[in-house]
């Protein structure tokens, strides 16, 4: 399978606002948000006026398959956060996943020269931490009952790689380079 990554355009916004009111996408995120495609437009036009984050539309065998995005990029402490989802369930893989964490990292750290990266994480979503773990991340914290959506209350995991421990342990990982700079607006 090929993974590329493209900067999201007009035509994207139907797929992704599916995705991101799918259910099975929406259990492990923050919100479960009602999107319209008039909103859309507006989340498209300030994220390319936002110089603090980066958005790609992922693509497997050049199928619109999910995003990928940083925060944080103005951030002088050179921390980034990030996140993910692979909204087609038939273009999910481990495979892609591992490449595309751990080519983010070589992104962030190689060429955007950042210090760590972080992601936050529904505790109850073992599956996405254990694969930060395969990567390398470690986890930073544990919030109980820290993110409360439609009345309930999620404890989550809040994780990190930092460049020098991945600097140490990228050479043992095998993963598919994937091209960040190639979807850079």
């Amino acid at each position: 399978m090929s993974v590329t990554l493209h900067p999201i355009q007009e035509e994207d916004l139907e797929n992704i606002m599916r995705w991101r009111m799918d259910e099975e996408i929406t259990r492990y995120m923050n919100t479960n948000p009602k999107l319209t495609l008039e909103g859309q437009r507006k989340w498209l036009a300030s994220i390319r006026s936002n110089e603090d984050v980066r958005y790609w539309l992922i693509r497997v065998d050049e199928i619109p398959a999910g995003v990928i995005n940083l925060t944080g990029l103005k951030n002088p402490e050179g921390n980034l956060g990030w996140a993910y989802y692979m909204g087609e369930k038939r273009l999910r893989s481990l495979k892609t996943a591992l490449s595309l964490e751990m080519s983010m990292y070589d992104y962030v750290f190689d060429s955007l020269g950042k210090t760590a990266v972080y992601s936050d994480v529904f505790t109850q979503n073992q599956g996405v931490i254990q694969l930060h773990k395969m990567c390398g991340c470690e986890i930073v914290e544990e919030k109980k009952r820290h993110i409360l959506k439609e009345g309930v209350a999620y404890d989550v995991t809040f994780m990190r790689m930092t460049a020098e421990h991945w600097m140490q342990i990228r050479g043992d990982k095998k993963y598919e380079k994937i091209d960040f700079k190639n979807g850079e607006v």
